[in-house]
């Protein structure tokens, strides 16, 4: 096993998807914290040295006129005062949400990314591992030697967890690197809250408790890399079923885009949470944001990613073993 997982590991570093990945997220880093450079010098010059704590008040205060206005909607207001509660509580506490540095811009960086970004590269590492072995024609010396089926496959999927791992390791080193040459590296112990819960449109700070910035970091993290996992696992699925990576990466980028759409439209439809591109945004119940369909929570949206990736798997193996090679 051992021997077909790097024989597949050097394919993929033969295709250069690894490397082109890390030129696509080492390139989107640098221009990210060149944006953001720029924002605060812009700041800088408008509003000089403002206090973080005038910062939160102004905005607690725009958010309430907006409620008080009547311009917001029923589900924008319920999170809109959700938000007013969470950033009166880091007043009330005097901590900075957003204390300057490299790890603040790893912590957001990851969020923004976990919906979209990481799905893209993961999509761009699995589409072909099965597909490419069809076109190319490979498929029927493969499966001529003498190793069974299911340890081709698993072979291949072991090589993807490892490129899934890579990515996810890569995507946190180049963004602390890059961002704190820019913006420095102090700020890993700053303390961030987390344990907010929302219940009946209310936030519910009674579970609330304090992280270092590191521990929390490696928390997105460690969401970033499950989710990254399941997307890739349906990716592997396709690229089974498929002889086509075109399809699949039509089909998967499809679904990632439909997930972000969905994602702000499907209050009122139920059904949707069971819908993997909908539950692919895990950071955000470990900060402010109310979930997309009520009832949704981290454990909810952690087990249907689960029974996606493990249905998913099944297939692949299934179908794999099953199906004639011609």
């Amino acid at each position: 096993m051992t021997n077909l997982v790097y024989n597949e590991m050097v394919k993929i570093a033969g295709k250069r998807r690894l490397l082109v990945v890390m030129l696509i997220i080492a390139i989107l880093i640098t221009l990210f914290t060149y944006a953001q450079l720029r924002q605060a010098e812009e700041n800088l010059k408008r509003f000089g040295d403002v206090d973080w704590r005038l910062v939160l008040e102004q905005r607690i205060a725009s958010w309430e006129n907006r409620m008080s206005s009547g311009r917001a909607l029923d589900e924008d207001a319920a999170e809109l005062q959700i938000r007013i509660s969470l950033q009166q509580y880091y007043l009330d506490h005097n901590i900075n949400p957003s204390e300057p540095g490299a790890p603040t811009f790893v912590r957001g960086f990851v969020e923004n990314g976990i919906s979209l970004l990481l799905p893209l590269m993961m999509m761009i590492v699995a589409s072909d591992l099965v597909s490419s072995e069809h076109s190319s024609g490979t498929i029927k010396l493969l499966l001529t030697r003498r190793v069974k089926r299911w340890r081709v496959l698993l072979s291949k999927y072991l090589a993807l967890l490892l490129c899934v791992s890579i990515i996810i390791t890569m995507f946190g080193l180049l963004s602390t690197l890059i961002s704190g040459t820019v913006f420095g590296f102090q700020g890993w112990k700053a303390p961030v809250l987390t344990g907010f819960s929302v219940s009946g449109g209310e936030l519910d700070a009674s579970g609330v408790h304090m992280l270092p910035q590191w521990q929390y970091i490696m928390m997105e993290l460690g969401l970033a890399w499950f989710v990254s996992l399941v997307v890739a696992t349906i990716t592997f699925m396709l690229s089974v079923l498929l002889r086509s990576t075109a399809a699949v990466m039509g089909i998967m980028l499809a679904c990632l885009i439909a997930g972000t759409i969905l994602s702000t439209m499907v209050a009122s439809w139920e059904s949707a949470k069971y819908m993997f591109m909908v539950n692919l945004e895990l950071i955000n119940y470990l900060e402010d944001a109310a979930p997309p369909i009520e009832g949704m929570s981290l454990g909810f949206s952690l087990l249907v990613l689960l029974v996606w990736g493990v249905t998913a798997l099944t297939v692949s193996f299934v179908f794999f073993n099953r199906r004639d090679v011609y």
